[in-house]
């Protein structure tokens, strides 16, 4: 097994100072090398996402998990998508189902994001006991571990679509904005860094049971989701995009409904 260097270690014995929270840095060159070393220990989580592309993956890997330190040369290879799939697979093959509740509170978002891929990477699961493990890096505190949670377990929504709308409408009543956020972004005709979902990009009206009950929300942040959704569906089915969208505009006559509307026609 590869051992970690003594320097290394003495680098993550080091503090920053700086009090939590901290302002996070907009450029990869500007990240001090004080926080950077605490970013590649799992000490800190990153604040944007150009921290987030500065961390050396490999040295993550051997102070966070030194038991996987002989194969962290495997997050050498691709981009940092893929290097991020790679990590959920190491834990995967160390340490199986296990990997979730070990490393799911984990200080480094990094660290948590491997976890929320487990959870997609789980063979013979069903849908639901799946949704029910990626609940917790759904209502993640960090945007990054949000996305990757819904990334993870989005091509078996695909596979089963009607379960997984049918489990995924009740997310959308959740009191908390980022589990309602999740079950309209996970389930995007299109979405960002994901293959499409074929059925939903020519039948957007399968996905209403989730998106309905959300045309109001009161949350910016689930209000883009959806309005992403339709924007999306209009690239092929732009007829039924601007119906419901004018439904909704005369069924609820409010500012949050304006809005996501106004949004998801921006590209008609």
């Amino acid at each position: 097994m590869t051992q970690i260097s003594s320097s290394a270690k003495n680098v993550c014995k080091e503090k920053s100072g700086l009090a939590v929270p901290r302002k996070g840095f907009s450029r990869r060159a500007d990240v001090p090398p004080q926080i950077l070393a605490q970013l590649n220990c799992g000490e800190i989580e990153s604040r944007t996402l150009a921290e987030w592309l500065a961390i050396d993956f490999e040295e993550l890997l051997k102070h966070a998990v030194p038991e996987l330190a002989g194969r962290a040369g495997e997050l050498r290879a691709g981009g940092v998508m893929e290097r991020t799939r790679t990590g959920g697979r190491l834990l995967l093959e160390q340490f199986g189902q296990r990997a979730i509740r070990r490393y799911g509170k984990h200080r480094s978002d990094t660290v948590r994001q491997w976890a929320a891929v487990v959870v997609g990477l789980l063979p013979r699961l069903p849908l639901a006991r799946r949704l029910e493990l990626v609940r917790p890096f759904a209502d993640d505190s960090h945007m990054g571990v949000r996305e990757i949670a819904w990334m993870s377990v989005r091509p078996h929504l695909a596979a089963e679509l009607e379960q997984a709308v049918a489990l995924l409408a009740g997310w959308s009543s959740e009191r908390s904005a980022n589990l309602r956020r999740f079950a309209s972004e996970a389930t995007r005709p299109r979405g960002v860094w994901c293959e499409h979902i074929s059925r939903l990009k020519a039948n957007p009206e399968l996905g209403l049971p989730i998106i309905e009950p959300l045309k109001s929300d009161a949350s910016r942040y689930v209000q883009n989701s959806v309005a992403n959704w339709l924007n999306d569906a209009a690239k092929t089915q732009p007829g039924w995009v601007k119906a419901l969208c004018k439904r909704w505009s005369k069924q609820s006559a409010t500012q949050e409904t304006a809005y996501i509307t106004r949004r998801a026609l921006r590209s008609l």
